[in-house]
């Protein structure tokens, strides 16, 4: 049975309907909506405020979040930056067990649907147990995670990642045990399994390649070509440029930047994702962008780790797509990251509103809020979801403002993405809906207490 749901304001890709009306099968997917209610069907619920879609999350390290507020410590007589972050990110891994990894992964989904992410792309290299040791149940460590997305109700892709190498050449240190494979036949294995059994615990399945750095041009080909033979369109994800020493390590064992190796050595189009790509040339940002490729941008995290800025002003003019990740969740909302995101860019050109060109960006959308918001929607293809969000076909997932959040007051319908993205204290959203199914009513998740002590408990278990 559908139902019809009546949206005080509706915003869709074309404009906002006020009011809007969704009908939602019994799948959890968009059967229609416009600005009436479908012929014969009652309304059977009105929302006050007003709605939007859900965010697609394009990269996430579930367990890293237990690191956010645990790094910020100077004087320690060298230079902090990504890689020295690294060494607390590696010692946290090696204590992670199976019942950590789901109760994390449930608060961490947790938080981005309290904060407007609807769906999100896990970046998965957690395999195996401390030390290398194999599960008895291969896919343990991903089914933790499947299952910790349940509980919060957020809709995940696992990305089972390939991870072989330390660095060009290098063979894996002992803390990257867990992470790595014997060869890419086990890796694939493990993907293969994974999609085969996707239906059975409720997540998608994509892949992904750790970085050029731990992952050899032969072995890239053949875990492409594998998931080719799993799913003709599986989406892939790979990290790319975050660093100035990424380039200058692939420049050094590759004889090219890294996204310039990609372009004219593996098949990138639409359903790749290229995470960070901070640090890239004019050949490559131009290339990235013909290529139909998205850059997963992670602005909270890139600025947090001190990684750079990407240069979305040209890759933007260029028609590059892009949209959003959180990454290591030093904040996990929509609102920070697309905040972050276009605050760094106004700050390194001296100049406002700098996405929001007629010139540049989409003529109908010369707001700075309208435009970061209708540009990272992009993301859902990025999860191996190809419908545009809300539109016929796509999951019901909507994001409901609060009218009467401090961060809306006094603003008309035109002006309240720009309020919720780029003003305010305060995250003004209220309830959030996933496949048709309401997770969060009046600010509060339906499972937040359990979640929140399963959380705490895990955390004072690996720190204390």
């Amino acid at each position: 049975m559908s139902r019809c749901i009546a949206f005080e304001h509706l915003w869709t890709p074309d404009g906002w309907l006020s009011p809007g009306y969704l009908d939602v099968d019994a799948a959890g997917r968009i059967a229609a909506i416009g600005a009436t209610p479908p012929p014969q069907q009652r309304v059977d619920e009105q929302v006050a405020g007003h709605a939007v879609p859900g965010m697609p999350n394009v990269h996430s390290h579930a367990f890293q979040r237990l690191l956010a507020g645990r790094c910020e410590i100077g004087g320690r007589g060298h230079e902090d930056n990504l890689w020295t972050w690294r060494q607390r990110m590696y010692a946290l891994a090696q204590r992670i067990e199976p019942r950590h990894y789901e109760d994390v992964a449930a608060f961490t989904y947790m938080e981005m649907l309290l904060h407007g992410f609807t769906r999100v792309a896990e970046f998965h290299y957690l395999h195996h147990a401390p030390g290398g040791a194999r599960y008895a149940e291969p896919a343990e460590m991903a089914w933790r995670l499947a299952a910790g997305a349940r509980r919060a109700g957020i809709g995940l892709t696992v990305l089972p990642t390939l991870y072989a190498h330390a660095g060009i050449g290098r063979t894996p240190l002992p803390e990257q045990a867990r992470f790595v494979h014997a060869d890419v036949d086990e890796f694939l294995r493990l993907a293969g399994s994974l999609h085969a059994r996707r239906a059975e615990h409720g997540a998608a399945v994509g892949l992904a390649l750790h970085s050029l750095r731990a992952v050899a041009p032969a072995e890239l080909s053949a875990a492409v070509a594998g998931a080719a033979s799993i799913e003709p369109h599986l989406p892939i994800h790979i990290h790319v440029s975050e660093t100035r020493h990424e380039v200058e390590e692939c420049l050094a064992g590759l004889g090219a930047r890294p996204v310039q190796w990609l372009l004219g050595h593996a098949p990138l189009d639409a359903g790749w994702t290229l995470v960070h790509a901070t640090h890239l040339d004019e050949g490559e940002r131009s290339g990235l962008a013909r290529s139909g490729a998205l850059a997963g941008l992670c602005p909270m995290t890139e600025a947090m780790l001190g990684d750079g800025l990407f240069p979305l002003v040209e890759y933007h003019r260029e028609g590059g797509a892009w949209a959003i990740g959180t990454d290591s969740h030093y904040a996990s909302g929509v609102a920070a990251e697309l905040r972050m995101l276009e605050c760094g860019q106004r700050l390194s050109r001296g100049r406002r509103n700098v996405l929001a060109d007629a010139e540049h960006g989409d003529p109908r959308r010369l707001r700075s809020g309208e435009q970061l918001f209708a540009s990272a929607l992009r993301g859902m293809r990025a999860l191996g979801d190809p419908a545009p969000a809300l539109s016929v076909g796509s999951p019901a997932d909507v994001v409901v403002l609060d009218p009467h959040s401090p961060t809306l007051a006094g603003h008309d319908t035109e002006a309240i993405l720009d309020a919720w993205l780029l003003s305010g204290a305060a995250d003004a959203v209220r309830d959030v809906m996933v496949d048709g199914r309401w997770q969060v009513r009046e600010g509060v998740h339906l499972r937040q207490e359990s979640i929140v002590r399963a959380y705490a408990e895990a955390a004072h278990t690996l720190f204390d």
